[in-house]
């Protein structure tokens, strides 16, 4: 998980992702692996909405979190009823990073950014920055065939090693080279070829 601003000490711990019932609530998806320690009574999250919203430049304070079917839902001061939390879905929330040794996996886009980046052990390019998107952040790697968006998960992105200046991935196949169009490059002929 990435961070997004350099010049701020903040870390994206949430999206508000639709609005739950007539009171206020909304639905939570966490970006934290400690919400019992983000999200308490009193907390304050900045928010990250688009400039045409009513919200753009404020921030919020929870007033509970609750948990149903095993999923979290927040209440957040000032909003009353369904109609306000519904001015507030897809924002993200961002909270002060006072201990950033407390979230694992968590770095800084200036952290991330002109490391190299290796596949089997073989440097590919160079992470130019960090897209924050809702669902996910994209690593922008910058190769000899152009810039390759890479998700930013575990499974492709195994191993960042800020000490030795390497980001590992393991993509999958075609992620970082052309595929073929028919299947049988470099000459060869299909299965079904009836001269074979």
């Amino acid at each position: 998980m990435a961070q997004q601003d350099p010049h701020r000490t903040s870390l994206r711990v949430g999206r508000l992702s639709k609005a739950h019932g007539l009171k206020g609530a909304l639905k939570l998806e966490l970006f934290t692996d400690d919400p019992d320690r983000r999200f308490v009574p009193g907390a304050a999250f900045s928010l990250q909405v688009p400039p045409s919203s009513p919200w753009h430049g404020s921030s919020i304070v929870l007033s509970e979190l609750r948990w149903y079917n095993g999923s979290p839902v927040a209440f957040f001061e000032g909003v009353a009823d369904r109609t306000a939390a519904e001015t507030l879905v897809k924002a993200i929330l961002w909270t002060d990073d006072t201990d950033q040794s407390a979230e694992e996996n968590a770095w800084y886009d200036h952290q991330l950014v002109g490391l190299r980046v290796k596949r089997d052990g073989v440097d590919v390019g160079t992470v130019s920055r960090v897209d924050h998107f809702p669902s996910q952040d994209l690593l922008i790697v910058a190769t000899d065939n152009g810039d390759v968006m890479v998700p930013f998960v575990a499974a492709i992105v195994p191993l960042v090693d800020i000490d030795a200046g390497t980001v590992t991935v393991t993509p999958p196949y075609g992620l970082f080279e052309e595929t073929p169009d028919d299947g049988h490059e470099n000459g060869a002929k299909p299965a079904s070829d009836p001269t074979e």
